[in-house]
């Protein structure tokens, strides 16, 4: 089988040759390693190409690069009829840091709500099929639906401490921007379901200590099983990136339309391990990040964690190893090959 075939044939509750193994497209550089991991087997998750793309004709964006006390910020600025909207931020290379958000003060509201009722999804299928085409079999490209409404208002736009006193004072401004955002991302599903995709994420980096369980269960898996309602008859797999502690909404995961939780990270970084997820979730695929923190002690550790982790794997069929978060930049080659290597004796 090909690395994507494995993939798909996991995803799709059929049995592979072997356990599929994966990684992020900025995470893997180009050297022999990253040769020779392709060679036994790697798939890449390319992420960057979307079977769409969003326009806003009457919202023009401006971007300017500089360094500020030796950092290099990115200044992002979208022009609306109302007044401006904009972002700084740091580069970081895999990332970016906020340093300035989009939301400033409540006159940004009703900006926010016309860049928002601006947005224009355009298809783009036949580019997608183009990328898929030229990057083969080694490569599985990935769909994504956006963050769910809520945590990008709470995170991105706003931040948890500016976010939580807008939730007391002025909740239903933030609620009224949710719908409008939640409205809109259903002509996202739409795309979504009759591109080419195999499967996408729908938002991630949940943190039950700041969303809560209660917004979590109203706000964010209603969104989940109204996107499903559009991927299912068309064959389209939907999940979630969920990387942090999961054990307070695990009971909301199992009861959700996801069809696989992706980025998954077992403990001792997150606070479930795989035997409780697969338990908890016994109808999802566990895609998981392998622990980065693991990844400090070097080959040894790291094998014993994949034997455990592909003897999972192989007694259910539903888990997927990756990477999906940064590693030590020191350890990588070695530990990725260590992963690799029980994977291929297992």
């Amino acid at each position: 089988m090909t690395p994507r075939e494995r993939v798909l044939a996991v995803l799709h509750g059929k049995q592979p040759d072997k356990v599929p193994f994966t990684i992020y497209e900025k995470q893997l550089p180009r050297c022999t390693v990253e040769r020779q991991l392709r060679n036994e087997g790697v798939c890449i998750v390319y992420r960057q190409q979307q079977p769409y793309k969003i326009e806003r004709p009457n919202c023009p964006a401006m971007e300017c690069r500089y360094v500020e006390n030796g950092r290099p910020r990115i200044r992002r600025v979208i022009k609306t009829p109302l007044g401006d909207l904009s972002t700084v931020h740091e580069d970081a290379g895999y990332t970016e840091w906020f340093v300035e958000r989009i939301f400033k003060d409540p006159a940004d509201y009703g900006r926010l709500r016309f860049m928002v009722e601006d947005e224009c999804i355009v298809p783009c299928y036949d580019e997608y099929l183009a990328a898929e085409r030229r990057m083969g079999e080694d490569v599985i490209l990935r769909g994504a639906v956006g963050l769910t409404p809520l945590h990008e208002i709470m995170i991105h736009w706003m931040g948890a401490e500016v976010f939580a006193v807008e939730w007391a004072e002025r909740r239903d401004e933030i609620l009224r921007l949710y719908r409008l955002m939640a409205d809109k991302h259903r002509e996202r599903y739409r795309v979504l379901a009759d591109s080419p995709i195999t499967h996408a994420n729908y938002g991630g980096n949940e943190v039950p200590e700041v969303m809560g369980p209660p917004r979590f269960k109203e706000f964010v898996v209603p969104l989940y099983d109204a996107c499903a309602e559009f991927f299912r008859p068309r064959g389209k797999l939907l999940g979630a990136h969920l990387d942090g502690n999961n054990r307070a909404w695990a009971h909301l995961v199992a009861r959700s339309s996801l069809d696989y939780v992706e980025a998954f990270t077992p403990a001792p970084e997150g606070d479930m391990t795989l035997e409780d997820a697969l338990r908890n979730w016994p109808d999802k695929v566990i895609w998981i990040h392998f622990p980065s923190s693991l990844m400090l002690s070097g080959p040894d550790r790291v094998r014993a964690a994949a034997r455990e982790f592909v003897a999972l794997a192989r007694q259910t069929n539903r888990v997927i190893i990756g990477i999906t978060e940064n590693y030590p930049e020191e350890r990588w080659e070695e530990n990725l090959l260590a992963i690799s290597e029980v994977i291929d004796s297992e």
